[in-house]
């Protein structure tokens, strides 16, 4: 394995347990000010601010890993995505600042309010939707070179069937691994109603997940049949992570063995997620970067590796004693302090 490949590797997985965490967790703070909205609060708001109390400091870790990998591993980067994705990363910096901002007024000053709940909800969904536009950009048909330098083309990019695909599949699965992590987490409390309701949310978002991930693979076959061709050669990864799928389908179904499920959604968007970073190999920005053409120096990504290891080994271990000890102590699963 060269070190172009470890170290795109490392980064992806940043950026998957990023999708994985970051899914569950602003999903939650949508459904929390959908059960305020819908005055639906007494059978939710409890379960999702236990989950969120504990967890929501944590949720851009992986992202912030990811970030400075990129930069750190493909230096190209920044000269290419550091102009052309001004705007849309501008934005999901706001919404995150606003998101953080709109949790401390509803958790600690005036919990419940309608207003605050919203803003912190609406944000969780747009933070994903902004930041899913640089994997529409990396597609290539975007960007120009103009006077040596990147130029995004954004009437092209938002008039794309395929840019308006990856934003819809991003919100979508947002809501869905929420929805499903968060009815575990509610069977584990022993909370029927809330259980019940969230299971109802994840069966509804698991027919549109499927549909919406079909039509990105469709809109490739027009938009880059390159990456689409590659995408076929990997068939057998889409069609384990279909298969995953209609397996926590069926446990949700059943109202069984809800871990089990969860396991098995991690599955599926794995297959489903490093399939498509495969594919996409060697390509950073469609045609015009490489993973080889845009990496850092031998001594640096030696340095960046084994730093980047040491964090996930050191970041995996955290997460879980936060699970154990928190989430799901016995006691902060009743709504009571460890303390009394």
């Amino acid at each position: 394995m060269t070190l172009e490949i470890l170290g795109i590797t490392v980064l992806w997985t940043f950026l998957f347990g990023y999708v994985i965490v970051g899914s569950i967790d602003y999903g939650a703070g949508f459904f929390n000010a959908y059960s305020i909205m819908t005055k639906k609060e007494h059978v939710l708001s409890n379960i999702i601010q236990r989950y969120l109390s504990p967890v929501w400091e944590v949720t851009n870790v992986f992202f912030v890993f990811f970030f400075v990998g990129v930069v750190g591993f493909f230096p190209q980067t920044a000269y290419y995505f550091g102009t052309i994705f001004l705007i849309p990363g501008s934005i999901a910096l706001l919404l995150l600042a606003v998101r953080g901002s709109y949790y401390a007024f509803e958790t600690y000053v005036s919990r419940g309010h309608k207003g605050y709940a919203f803003m912190y909800g609406l944000s969780g969904l747009l933070i994903p939707a902004s930041l899913s536009i640089v994997l529409t950009i990396s597609e290539g048909g975007f960007v120009h070179i103009e006077d040596g330098n990147p130029v995004l083309d954004y009437w092209a990019l938002f008039t794309s069937p395929l840019s308006w695909s990856i934003v819809v599949l991003s919100i979508v699965a947002v809501l869905y691994i929420s929805a499903v992590f968060l009815t575990w987490y509610a069977n584990k409390t022993g909370d029927r109603d809330a259980t019940e309701l969230m299971r109802k949310y994840a069966l509804f978002w698991a027919g549109p997940l499927i549909i919406t991930a079909g039509g990105i693979i469709y809109e490739l076959r027009f938009h880059n049949p390159a990456h689409y061709e590659q995408l076929l050669g990997l068939w057998w990864m889409f069609a384990l992570s279909f298969i995953l799928w209609l397996a926590t389908v069926w446990f949700l179904w059943k109202r069984t063995n809800y871990a089990a499920a969860v396991w098995l959604l991690v599955g599926q968007f794995a297959f489903a997620f490093y399939g498509y970073g495969i594919s996409h190999f060697p390509y950073l920005l469609y045609p015009v970067l490489t993973v080889h053409e845009g990496f850092t120096n031998k001594a640096m990504a030696i340095s960046l590796v084994i730093v980047f290891i040491l964090g996930l080994a050191l970041l995996i271990p955290s997460l879980y004693l936060l699970l154990k000890l928190f989430l799901f102590d016995k006691t902060y699963l009743k709504g009571k302090n460890k303390k009394e």
